[in-house]
């Protein structure tokens, strides 16, 4: 919740900041123009797939990648159909692989840095037995 009252704060903050810089009417022409580009960018999605396709299959990325690289086009697109100056920046930049591939690498590092590794080597001269005693009572 904290998240998105931040997002709300700021995309009120830079709406209002563009806003006043650029008047009303252009606001709008943006805000139309961004949807449609969005709308745009959704409905040629395949021709962006295809190219992460060849990608993958040129082994110039690995599938962590291929997906991460088609949700954040995909994410790019919805957001810029979202009304608002903040998610539109965002959005355009998603779009940019470059600018992707960067966010994966960094963020995929330290995710995988933090993980930690639990496997400890065994002594290979322990043999794992159980002892099964011998009551008197029993036999």
């Amino acid at each position: 919740m904290i998240y998105f009252l931040v997002y709300l704060f700021l995309e009120v903050v830079v709406s209002v900041n563009i806003a006043s810089a650029i008047g009303g009417v252009w606001t709008f022409v943006e805000l139309i123009a961004s949807a449609l580009a969005g709308f745009v960018l959704l409905a040629n999605f395949r021709g962006t797939l295809a190219e992460n396709i060849h990608a993958l299959n040129q082994a110039r990325i690995d599938p962590m990648e291929f997906q991460q690289l088609n949700l954040f086009a995909v994410l790019g697109a919805i957001l810029l159909i979202v009304p608002g100056f903040l998610t539109d920046i965002i959005g355009i930049l998603l779009q940019f692989s470059v600018l992707t591939k960067m966010l994966i690498n960094r963020f995929v590092a330290k995710s995988n840095a933090k993980t930690p590794n639990h496997y400890t080597q065994k002594d290979e001269n322990v043999i794992d037995v159980e002892i099964v005693g011998d009551d008197a009572d029993k036999r």
